[in-house]
């Protein structure tokens, strides 16, 4: 049984990275899909349909600090809690990427058809990214409230 806690604890450190990266990679292909799409159909401005692209990629990010932040030796009184946090971390931070990234297929469109709307079209995908830091900040907050 402590060895299936320990196992248990070793998925929660490397969860939030693996399930960050499926969301960002599914987020920004999703996006990049639109922005490649919008490059055909303007005339200039193709940086902030590619940066747009990009903005899912964050989540990854922050599953590496939280990574950081879980790792440290496994016990089998902080393994449970290690498991919870980044799995459920890395849930969020997943879903999130791949909805920010639906959000940004929207920004996209809507941008090229009325390029004077850009700045207005990015907030729906900044709220989301919010949702991820909230994520990220309740994950460091708890991490520090697991015994040793």
């Amino acid at each position: 049984m402590d060895q299936i806690l320990i196992a248990l604890g070793w998925v929660g450190v490397f969860a939030p990275v693996a399930l960050g990266a499926i969301g960002s990679s599914n987020g920004c292909a999703t996006a990049g899909q639109a922005a490649a799409g919008a490059l055909l159909d303007t005339e200039s401005g193709y940086g902030k349909y590619i940066g747009l692209a990009a903005m899912p990629s964050t989540q990854v990010i922050l599953g590496i600090v939280v990574m950081f932040t879980l790792n440290r030796e496994l016990t089998v009184t902080n393994s449970p809690g290690i498991f919870g946090i980044g799995l459920l971390t890395g849930l969020a931070l997943m879903y999130s990427a791949i909805y920010q990234g639906r959000a940004l297929v929207a920004a996209i469109n809507a941008a090229k058809n009325k390029p004077e709307i850009f700045g207005l079209t990015i907030a729906p995908a900044a709220i989301v990214e919010g949702f991820a830091v909230f994520a990220f900040v309740f994950a460091l907050v708890l991490s520090g409230s697991l015994p040793a």
